[in-house]
């Protein structure tokens, strides 16, 4: 009977199993032995089942080691209270304000904690659109499958017993490469919209087929993303743009409506092709860089998303007789404010765009001293980079980031040799007049 049974899991047919009866798949079966979890989330769920609690690793995690990927991070699920939690280990605190949550830190691992969530009721605080506000409601196991997003997160992991519980019929789904919805998906989408753009990260990043059930609301309910905070939507853009599989996401973001008025940038850039070429280029880029395991950065990934926007309210700025290098800025900080109403980008990955944006005009100075101060500049290789995707993408000739390229690679006199020669106008005056000093007064230092 237990092997019918686990054959209809893994066969993709629903199990008859009551609302409340999960399928308890062995160890036998889905090949996940406790050693291929991180041994901070193996003793989180040791101490806590010591104590008399249920733990489990849940989630993504779960999920990844089903179909053979690396996961980032291990999540543990528990009975046990915020507070409870918070006692069972020496190095932990509670934070969140929407749904609290426990960070345990074990060694150099930071692990997330959190409490069975309950099911939602008429006293659930919610704003105008449904969106959940509070959601501070323990419960049991059971409800807090239900209220998973996805079947493919809704799957657990006992260290203790190497089993893995599946309430929602994850395991088949994902045989069958769907992500599908648990409950009804227009009615989840309203209490937080951000699972529209996560079913087009996991869709993207899994190579899984979104459900047609929880696919047709997407494009008519794109627009309760409005209603989202600015920061949790960065963070949602920002995983969805380091998931190795952004090229696809931001494809499939367009394909499913999602891109017109929750990214402005977005709506402008895979509208022209220039900029669709230059944004395609760096996120290709970026896709690669982070297979091969090589650090990300968020500021040059944002500064790329965004530059197009900046080129066009620059120009216009000088045409109308702006000065080219205060109108840059000035364009600059346009696009980062307009951004930011959507996107809470942090302070110093703002910064960091604008610095590898002020740097591309100084790529044009290749006489005199200038190419050496930019070499010298904390930015360079950011700058340099940015610079080497214009020119591939057509935005710039080829031949100055070639240039660039060499002068980089030599020195001495070979370096001095590819210099330029100044123009009149690039001189600057080597010192300014002294005014005659006040009699009896000592003479000025020289600038």
């Amino acid at each position: 009977m237990i092997r019918k049974f686990i054959s209809r899991v893994f066969s993709g047919k629903k199990p008859k199993a009551g609302k409340h009866e999960p399928a308890v798949i062995p160890v036998s079966s889905h090949g996940i032995t406790r050693d291929r979890i991180s041994s901070g989330s193996r003793r989180v769920c040791e101490t806590l089942q010591g104590q008399g609690f249920k733990a489990y690793v849940v989630g993504g995690a779960v999920r990844d080691l089903l179909i053979g990927a690396v996961p980032k991070d291990f999540d543990i699920a528990t009975n046990a209270t915020p507070e409870e939690i918070r006692r069972a280990f020496r190095r932990s605190r509670i934070i969140g304000r929407r749904f609290q949550i426990v960070h345990v830190m074990m060694g150099q691992e930071t692990l997330e904690v959190t409490t069975f969530r309950g099911m939602l009721d008429e006293k659930t605080k919610t704003d105008e659109h449904g969106r959940v506000l509070h959601d501070n409601v323990f419960g049991s196991h059971a409800d807090d499958a239900a209220r998973r997003d996805f079947t493919a997160n809704a799957l657990y992991y006992d260290p203790a017993t190497e089993a893995v519980i599946d309430y929602h019929h994850g395991v088949g789904d994902l045989k069958q490469k769907t992500l599908r919805m648990i409950g009804e998906p227009r009615a989840r989408y309203r209490e937080d919209p951000v699972r529209m753009l996560r079913a087009v990260r996991l869709a993207a990043k899994l190579g899984l087929f979104i459900d047609p059930e929880a696919k047709k609301p997407i494009r008519e309910m794109a627009s309760l993303l409005e209603n989202v905070p600015a920061a949790r939507l960065f963070d949602e853009m920002l995983k969805l743009l380091t998931s190795g599989h952004s090229v696809k996401c931001i494809t499939q973001l367009r394909d499913e409506g999602l891109h017109h008025g929750l990214l402005p940038l977005l709506d402008v850039i895979l509208e022209q092709p220039m900029g669709e070429k230059f944004v395609m280029l760096s996120l290709k880029n970026t896709d690669d860089r982070i297979r091969q395991e090589k650090g990300v950065s968020p500021g040059f990934l944002f500064a790329t998303l965004l530059w197009h926007e900046v080129l066009a309210h620059w120009e216009k700025l000088k045409a109308k007789g702006e000065a080219k290098i205060p109108a840059l800025y000035q364009a600059m900080d346009t696009v980062i404010d307009v951004q930011g109403e959507k996107l809470a980008i942090t302070r110093r990955i703002a910064g960091d765009i604008k610095d590898i944006w002020a740097l591309q005009p100084r790529f044009e100075a290749r006489a005199g001293k200038r190419p050496y101060a930019l070499l010298e500049q904390p930015r360079f290789r950011a700058g340099y980079d940015f610079l080497v995707l214009r020119a591939e993408s057509g935005e710039v000739d080829i031949e100055l980031a070639e240039w660039w390229t060499r002068f980089q690679k030599v020195d001495g006199e070979e370096r001095a040799e590819m210099l330029q020669p100044e123009q009149a106008g690039d001189k600057k005056r080597r010192r300014r007049k002294k005014k005659p000093a006040a009699e009896g007064s000592s003479p000025t230092p020289a600038e």
